[in-house]
């Protein structure tokens, strides 16, 4: 069976395909429809980069799960910055 080329190379190459997919997503779509499709664009995109990048694919499943509960740390604290900008009185 052929290999496709350097494994890296392939991720960075799927990267720029999805910055594309993010640009025009960002000219195509509006609202709450076009917000949804660039943070999911994003989530892929940090995804990748930590599977291949971060090694986590190398590393044992009690580092996945560290990494994984360090990105729920980070929505968590992101959704209570977003609650605390929404329930304040506009000045």
């Amino acid at each position: 069976m052929p290999r496709l080329g350097n494994p890296l190379v392939v991720i960075w190459a799927i990267l720029l395909v999805l910055l594309s997919a993010t640009i025009a997503a960002s000219f195509v779509l509006s609202g709450p429809v076009g917000l949804v499709v660039s943070l999911s664009i994003a989530a892929i995109k940090s995804a990748m980069i930590y599977w291949r990048y971060m090694h986590l694919n190398e590393e044992t499943p009690l580092n996945r799960i560290a990494a994984l509960a360090a990105g729920l740390w980070l929505l968590i604290l992101l959704g209570f910055l977003g609650v605390d900008y929404w329930t304040r009185a506009l000045v």
